[in-house]
């Protein structure tokens, strides 16, 4: 099985060109797959019958899985046995029964506009990564960015005179999006007064650089994320992503078009960008319960 996996995971970065993040994606939905199949007696993918795909379904909802992570799993499987068909290793598909996997929406967490203020004004600037910190921060919201994104950002990618950042989302596919005033002056501090500090004397291309001056890792990134949130006394959790849903959001309710939000979060699909008008719908429900003198 772990072969099987393997190739197709090589077909995916060959021929599909898929980003890193989603061949680990695809590669950790699959090993749990393959734990769960063997659990059941499948010791290839050649035994796997239909009544095993049915269970593991059934399994991976049980385990208290989020919809959208078991239709995920369950893409995966799908993708690898229409290539494993195709490539003569397998004579039958059995995931070919399932129906397409459309998980019921749940909508993403946001911040409102009032807390993401506290978050950035919280900020210490007084040391060079506390600097760094708001910059980064001002630039995730600023610009909706993954991640991901902003911590390969390149000294390159930001045009502080023009105002715009540009990165490679997923599927290795460039976009350019606006970077407003005070991510600017942010990141004009951060370049004149904490990068110098923190690069040690190397030379990086890189933008964002931690205290030993190499880039910093998505994980280090969450973990000083979540602990200014605590600071910032917002006791709930807030990971990057609630930054990119709060600047999706905050667009929209101050009437942002819709097909230029999915232009600078960089979605394929607008169908991906649309759940966020359910949030601003939200919004708007609140407002109305709460100011209606008939709600």
């Amino acid at each position: 099985m772990e072969q099987l996996i393997e190739e197709y995971l090589r077909y995916l970065t060959v021929e599909r060109g898929l980003a890193e993040n989603s061949l680990a994606a695809y590669a950790r939905d699959l090993r749990r797959i393959t734990g769960h199949l063997k659990h059941t007696g499948a010791g290839a993918f050649q035994e796997v019958s239909r009544g095993q795909v049915a269970r593991l379904l059934l399994t991976l909802r049980e385990e208290g899985l989020a919809p959208r992570t078991v239709a995920r799993h369950i893409a995966s499987l799908r993708g690898l046995f229409r290539f494993l068909l195709a490539q003569g290793h397998v004579k039958d598909d059995p995931t070919a029964h399932l129906e397409s996997t459309s998980p019921w929406m749940r909508l993403p967490g946001v911040l409102s506009q009032e807390e993401v203020e506290r978050l950035l004004a919280a900020l210490v600037t007084s040391n060079p990564l506390g600097i760094r910190d708001k910059a980064m921060l001002e630039v995730l919201y600023a610009a909706g960015l993954r991640v991901s994104e902003l911590v390969t950002l390149r000294l390159s990618d930001v045009d502080l005179e023009v105002g715009y950042v540009r990165c490679q989302g997923k599927g290795g596919k460039d976009r350019v999006v606006p970077l407003g005033s005070d991510a600017q002056t942010a990141v004009r501090r951060y370049l004149a007064t904490s990068r110098p500090h923190l690069h040690k004397g190397r030379s990086s291309p890189v933008l964002f650089l931690n205290r030993l001056g190499w880039p910093l890792t998505r994980q280090g990134f969450w973990k000083l994320l979540r602990a200014h949130a605590v600071a910032a006394g917002i006791d709930r959790r807030v990971t990057p992503h609630t930054l990119r849903h709060s600047f999706a959001t905050h667009l929209l309710e101050r009437g942002a078009d819709l097909r230029a939000v999915q232009m600078m979060l960089g979605h394929a699909d607008i169908s991906t960008t649309q759940i966020y008008t359910h949030v601003s719908r939200a919004h708007l429900k609140a407002v109305y319960n709460r100011y209606h003198p008939r709600a």
